[in-house]
């Protein structure tokens, strides 16, 4: 049996969401300070639990609001979980927003250096693989470039680019492969490839159940916060299609 790598027992995540719509943060307060302003509970995931083995690319699905990217977010530790906890062995590569953590006044060129500090490595590395971010993002024209002026796939390219450049432990993909043409699609999955003969372990969500399919050794399906199903790819995609 393989080394767990993501345990995660017993996580629900709510959120409190205001019952009435407030135009201003002056009208937010004003309402605040009167005791005027009403809350209702949202739960966006309720009790769910599930282990990801080293090595294995597990997906997950469901439909827009099943509380795919909240996992995730708990799962990287962007958010605390209500109740339950999370569990992650080795270091962690999210990639959970498109432009997550650059700087849109900087260039491509300075935001892969502020990236890869953030990652932890240290200038002397980033140097020593620079070169390699920039060929496999294709942005050599535009690396000069402020990441503002970017499209959300060439910003999707930079921070693929960047995340995968050293092979982490725990890779951490939301709707990442879905951005740019076919042939950068499967240069990214070429790389997730490789990233698995490395016993690199990712969790990835996409809307492109044949995505999911090619990639993925199980599958977890979520439908309003809970998990419907966990098991083998092919069966539960089976299932997930016919539902939807």
């Amino acid at each position: 049996m393989k080394d767990v790598m993501i345990d995660v027992k017993s996580v629900s995540m709510r959120f409190n969401m205001a019952s009435e719509k407030v135009d201003s943060i002056k009208e937010y307060m004003i309402k605040l300070a009167k005791h005027q302003l009403h809350f209702q509970s949202f739960s966006a995931l309720k009790n769910v639990s599930f282990q990801v083995e080293k090595g294995e690319v597990f997906g997950i699905v469901g439909l827009n609001g099943s509380g795919k990217s909240t996992l995730l977010k708990v799962i990287s530790g962007v958010m605390k979980p209500s109740e339950g906890s999370v569990k992650v062995s080795g270091t962690i590569s999210p990639l959970i927003e498109l432009g997550a953590g650059f700087d849109p006044d900087l260039t491509g060129r300075e935001n892969i250096y502020l990236n890869g500090s953030l990652l932890g490595y240290s200038k002397h590395f980033i140097d020593s693989i620079y070169q390699d971010v920039v060929e496999f993002s294709e942005l050599q024209d535009f690396i000069d470039m402020q990441i503002k002026n970017y499209s959300s796939g060439m910003q999707a390219r930079l921070g693929f680019s960047i995340a995968t450049v050293v092979k982490p432990q725990v890779l951490v993909c939301d709707e990442v492969l879905a951005v740019g043409d076919f042939k950068f699609q499967e240069k990214c999955e070429k790389r997730i490839r490789e990233l698995m003969s490395g016993d690199t372990t990712v969790i990835l969500v996409s809307h492109s159940i044949e995505q999911i399919r090619r990639l993925c050794t199980r599958v977890l399906w979520l439908e309003k916060g809970v998990v419907r199903e966990i098991g083998e790819t092919g069966p539960v995609c089976d299932r997930y299609i016919a539902a939807s």
